[in-house]
């Protein structure tokens, strides 16, 4: 639901105590909106079933259409993790089951609303589990517009389905993007590589830099490693709770040439159908990888002013 129209009722809560964002926002205009810190919906893709989708009961606002799981955030929570919770509240889904891919939000200045786009990585069956929800479906993607859709969902599918369709990954050339820093690499390598993959692990990528829609992106992510660096372990996923971590790092051991690595690994994800942007300032390998098939090709001074962002 990344787009809600003005509310007419406050949305039914059971009995016990309410969190202070549950509260309404009003515009300059009249205009209501559910979250005092903003709303947030969660859209689970499943690969083989489709997408999750909520019958709204009749006494909600816009009740009998079909819309998304979500709700009002709490002060201070992420969209991400407001989404995954109110998706937990109303349609039992397990901790850890989705994976965040990209994020679209809607901003009106007094109240925004994110919709968090994330893939089903284990499998589950949604189970009702407050009295918001009439039913809950997996709905083929093809098949959610013969649903009377929730109008603001309705407004924002068709942009959301052409998004399920991309798949980004960023290819890192990471003795350029070590190399790239004058800070004492050259004395262990493997252990630069090490930190690099660590700061990679859950980096996020604004729509912008992808050139791609939406607002806010989590790739798949391959460091491709040489030399010295090789053998280097993955960041390991922590503690992950309810969500699980957005971007996750893999890394490549090139047996030979680092190059023919990177190019090797452009084309092996360009074939599985992802849109590939690779990183590095080497301008021959530039060049070959932009033949390889990759969308574009960023510099190791850009990934560092990601990171940078990210760090801060």
């Amino acid at each position: 639901m990344t787009v809600v129209p003005p509310a007419t009722g406050e949305p039914r809560r059971p009995d016990g105590p309410r969190n202070p964002g549950d509260a309404w926002v009003v515009a300059p205009s009249g205009e209501k909106y559910w979250g005092r810190f903003g709303a947030a919906g969660l859209l689970a893709l499943d690969s083989e079933r489709g997408v999750l989708l909520q019958h709204r009961v009749s006494w909600s606002h816009f009740g009998g259409t079909w819309g998304l799981p979500g709700g009002a955030m709490h002060e201070g929570e992420s969209a991400i993790v407001g989404a995954v919770r109110e998706a937990q509240e109303e349609a039992g889904v397990p901790d850890g089951a989705v994976r965040p891919r990209f994020t679209s939000v809607l901003d009106l200045g007094v109240w925004s609303y994110t919709t968090v786009v994330a893939d089903v990585v284990h499998p589950f069956e949604p189970m009702i589990s407050d009295p918001e929800s009439v039913a809950l479906e997996w709905v083929p993607v093809a098949e959610v517009d013969a649903r009377p859709l929730h109008p603001g969902f309705g407004e924002a599918w068709p942009v959301l389905r052409e998004l399920l369709a991309v798949r980004p990954a960023l290819v890192v050339d990471a003795a350029n993007v070590v190399g790239s820093v004058p800070d004492g690499w050259w004395k262990d390598r493997a252990a630069a590589a090490s930190r690099l993959a660590h700061r990679l692990d859950g980096l996020s990528v604004t729509a912008a830099d992808l050139d791609t829609g939406g607002t806010e992106w989590f790739p798949e992510i391959a460091l491709v490693v040489e030399g010295k660096a090789r053998g280097i372990d993955a960041p390991e996923p922590g503690d992950t709770g309810e969500v699980l971590p957005a971007a996750v790092v893999s890394v490549v051991d090139a047996e030979a040439g680092g190059d023919d690595a990177i190019v090797a690994e452009v084309e092996r994800r360009v074939r599985d159908g992802q849109r590939v942007t690779a990183v590095t300032s080497d301008r021959e390998l530039r060049q070959r990888i932009a033949d390889a098939g990759a969308e574009q090709v960023r510099s190791a001074g850009w990934l560092q002013g990601v990171l940078g962002s990210e760090d801060r």
